[in-house]
């Protein structure tokens, strides 16, 4: 009677089991995308509150775009260029005399789902906090983009040994790795140019975009834009990319994010479009319908993109500026929070994340300030 069940038995467990099987391995195919036309006229099913974020008194925020989510769903991590820098020249673009150089405020926050200040680190390490990422363990990288302008290195000479660098934190704020050599850009494995942003493989390995100035109207082909990979002590692996418009070539990989397959999602920012490739630097596929990407997370099949600059700094004729959230299977874009023109307020993000609920919190450049966009209402 018993070998009689077990046979019986046996052909439920081989079909559970290739079930299984064939959902474990089965992942999504990413079709390019270019021919499209602009993605603006969207739902927008999020309430705002701006600003967010209850600062220590006198305080105020610095550019951000460097804006993660902690590993319990909820809590939020920032880092902003220690609030906002008088001393701008006449005339002058603001963004590039936002930093650190000089002050004692430290960038790296951490706040509670209410907006409440949690706790904070990292003072007189960085000149200009950029991205900023989570790991599975919880710990906080913080990406230094640039060193010091020849302005701050007047009024500071001590903000020369700093910049160009990836650290990584314990939840704590305890130093637990510095990639890059502090003040000096060049190549790995020894240094890095202009770091961008970092993304954290499941085994460990640290993949870094660098080269922020590719989009520029200066940039040649010599322009550093590419990816470098490093293990998870550290050790340099190599890098993939240049500068260009095709592809695994970039104008600006201002962010980097990793699907669930290990698949790496690069915001080739001047190029208008997002690069998917695997880890090795091979091409898969380019997305342009979420505009002139800043900024970008994957959540829940879900990909969230941040544009500020269209129809903005720089040109993107009929697109506008906004966070875009579309499927992250088919690429298609479903909804579209506006940028201020369109939604008094708010403005046009460059850094986003969002939590465990799907409240999205972006990191704005331009009025200094985060930004909670609460899905459904308040």
């Amino acid at each position: 009677m018993a070998s009689a069940f077990r046979l019986r038995l046996l052909p439920l467990v081989t079909i559970a089991a290739m079930t299984l099987f064939g959902a474990c391995v089965t992942t999504v195919t990413y079709q390019t995308v270019v021919d499209v036309q602009p993605t603006n006229d969207l739902p927008n099913p999020y309430q705002s509150i701006a600003p967010w974020g209850n600062l220590p008194e006198g305080r105020k925020w610095g550019a951000l775009n460097g804006v993660a989510i902690d590993n319990d769903g909820e809590s939020v991590w920032v880092a902003d260029r220690c609030s906002a820098n008088p001393d701008i020249p006449a005339g002058a673009s603001p963004f590039q005399y936002d930093s650190c150089a000089g002050s004692s405020l430290p960038p790296v926050l951490k706040f509670d789902s209410s907006g409440n200040l949690l706790k904070s680190f990292g003072a007189g390490m960085f000149i200009f906090p950029h991205k900023m990422y989570v790991d599975r363990d919880g710990n906080v990288w913080v990406v230094d983009m640039r060193g010091a302008n020849e302005r701050e290195l007047k009024k500071n000479p001590e903000a020369g040994g700093k910049g160009h660098t990836v650290v990584k934190f314990s939840p704590e704020g305890k130093v637990l790795l510095t990639l890059g050599r502090a003040g000096v850009a060049g190549n790995p494995p020894d240094a890095l140019t202009e770091p961008c942003s970092v993304v954290v493989a499941a085994n460990g390995d640290i993949f870094i975009t660098e080269g922020h100035s590719g989009q520029g109207e200066k940039a040649t082909p010599d322009t550093v834009a590419r990816i470098s990979r490093f293990t998870k002590d550290g050790r340099f692996i190599r890098s993939f990319g240049r500068w260009g418009s095709g592809p695994v070539e970039f104008r600006t990989p201002h962010d980097i994010a990793m699907d669930s397959q290990g698949r790496l999602f690069v915001a080739d920012r001047g190029n208008m479009r997002i690069q998917i490739l695997d880890q090795d630097g091979a091409f898969i596929a380019e997305w342009k319908q979420f505009g002139r990407p800043s900024g970008m997370t994957l959540r829940n099949d879900k990909i969230y993109v941040a544009d500020s600059e269209s129809n903005g700094v720089a040109p993107h004729p009929g697109w506008k500026r906004g966070i875009r959230i579309g499927s992250l299977k088919d690429g298609k874009v479903l909804y579209r929070i506006p940028d201020p023109l369109e939604m008094k307020g708010t403005s046009a993000a460059e850094g986003v994340a969002v939590d465990a609920k799907g409240n999205l919190y972006g990191g704005e450049v331009g009025p200094r300030q985060l930004v909670k966009h609460i899905r459904g209402g308040r």
